[in-house]
């Protein structure tokens, strides 16, 4: 079997991202239309899902998919509208900070529905369908590096994310045999609207110095790799993480230090 620039192609397929709204869902969104799916953005906010949807040629779909009912019934229109969905992005979710001794029960149950409870649901639906008409898909879950680190302020989130990339590899072997792949995406820093807001719009002093490639990342390199997953370039890949994360997951705290270059673990 030879590669054709043609497998990446995603004509005639039907992708879903959930929290497409802005940031890494919406890159995401675009480079999946971008490459010839039809797109549906379900997203919780009606206002920022009706603009993304009309800068990508989507259907937008307001929808909150912590509640299993919301998300039947957004299924359903997309199937309605754009046909079986064979791609998910499972991209929604949100955090904040939240020590662990201070963390009350409601607010861990709010990061869980918000990070992890939604990819089961979202997941589940989607996969049951394909089963039902007997087609192949891809399920993309957007996890975090944060799942693989220790994250001081943010265990719930952080515990949430790594239940993710464990789901990812249950969920895979378990739909293999229904030619479901199943994978996620693990990004640290990466240029949105949030991130900005976090840094005031700086990104270029000490949050990117910690980064092996010296720099954040775009969404729009979060939504190649989606793009890849998605086709049939990736047809024997399933049950993986990748981190798209310009190698600070690698790299395990080492990182050039910004004024000599040496190679540095620990304080600058």
């Amino acid at each position: 079997m030879t590669i054709a620039p043609s497998d990446i192609l995603l004509t005639g397929r039907v992708a879903v991202v959930t929290g497409g709204g802005a940031g890494i869902g919406k890159g995401i969104a675009h480079g999946l239309a971008a490459f010839g799916a039809s797109v549906a953005i379900w997203e919780r906010d009606p206002q920022t899902c009706g603009e993304a949807a009309a800068s990508v040629g989507a259907l937008g779909l307001p929808t909150d998919v912590r509640d299993a009912e919301a998300v039947q019934a957004a299924l359903e229109r997309t199937e309605r509208e754009l046909g079986t969905v064979s791609i998910l992005v499972n991209n929604a979710g949100g955090t904040f900070n939240s020590p662990l001794l201070e963390t009350s029960e409601n607010g861990w149950d709010a990061l869980y529905r918000s990070n992890l409870r939604h990819v089961l649901l979202c997941t589940q639906r989607v996969a049951r369908r394909l089963v039902e008409v007997g087609q192949p898909g891809s399920v993309i879950n957007i996890t975090s590096i944060e799942g693989s680190r220790a994250a001081p302020g943010y265990a719930a989130y952080a515990a949430a994310k790594a239940g993710v990339v464990n789901y990812t590899k249950t969920a895979s072997f378990e739909l293999a045999p229904h030619r479901i792949r199943v994978n996620a995406l693990a990004p640290d820093l990466t240029m949105t609207e949030g991130l900005q807001k976090l840094a005031f719009g700086d990104l270029s002093g000490t949050m990117a110095d910690m980064v092996p490639m010296r720099r954040v990342g775009h969404v729009d390199e979060m939504a190649s790799a989606a793009v890849f997953l998605a086709s049939d370039m990736a047809a024997y890949i399933t049950g993986q993480t990748i981190h798209v994360d310009g190698g600070t997951a690698a790299a395990g705290g080492w990182y050039f230090h910004p004024e000599t270059g040496v190679p540095t673990l620990g304080p600058a």
